[in-house]
């Protein structure tokens, strides 16, 4: 199953879109010569480049969340990314932050159970924390007082408030990426549908 919208060739790419494209694929056409320097198709890229300022506006936003020197740790940025990838279904984030967790530091154990992280115990209450935020928004559009109060534990108003931004941040882009079959997010329909049962028996001849 293909793209669901079409793809913006470099040739045709505005300027903002076009210095995009260079960052991300150097000076290749990305829809005549796909991939990217992670091995996913790229199309995320060429596909929201259909609406060149609002692809700006969304990586500007990604890049300053993933930029060094932030209030919120990177273990604890990519702890919400994961939770928000796994609650939200979109295996392009889970694929592309498994890497960048492993990158920052976060224990191959760890990222081992993160799809299990309640029953386990290599997580310390700050990391608790925010995976419970990042379930609950995502899952139920609330955070309950009981884990917003363990996030005030741990962290500042500031960290607080950059971890709201990262789950929905990310939560927005798992959603695009869905909706528009993108990337790792292809089948996403298929996956719902029925699984038929067994046939019924033919009535006996006899």
């Amino acid at each position: 199953m293909g793209n669901r919208v079409r793809q913006v060739s470099l040739g045709e790419a505005p300027p903002e879109v076009r210095a995009l494209y260079k960052q991300i694929f150097g000076d290749r056409d990305p829809v005549a010569h796909p991939g990217t320097a992670t091995g996913t198709p790229g199309d995320y890229w060429t596909s929201l480049a259909l609406a060149p300022d609002l692809l700006k506006l969304g990586a500007d936003m990604l890049f300053a969340l993933l930029k060094p020197g932030r209030k919120l740790e990177p273990r604890f940025r990519e702890l919400a990314i994961l939770r928000t990838a796994i609650v939200g279904d979109c295996r392009f984030e889970l694929s592309q932050h498994m890497k960048v967790a492993r990158a920052v530091g976060i224990a191959p154990a760890k990222l081992e159970a993160i799809k299990g992280w309640t029953t386990s115990d290599l997580f310390d209450p700050a990391e608790r924390a925010v995976m419970a935020a990042a379930d609950e928004l995502v899952g139920r559009n609330l955070v309950e007082d009981a884990t917003f109060a363990a996030l005030k534990k741990a962290f500042t108003d500031e960290q607080i408030v950059e971890i709201f931004y990262v789950i929905s941040t990310y939560r927005m882009h798992g959603m695009l990426v869905r909706a528009l079959h993108l990337e790792y997010d292809a089948d996403t329909t298929a996956r719902m549908e029925e699984v038929p049962g067994p046939a019924p028996e033919l009535p006996s001849s006899r």
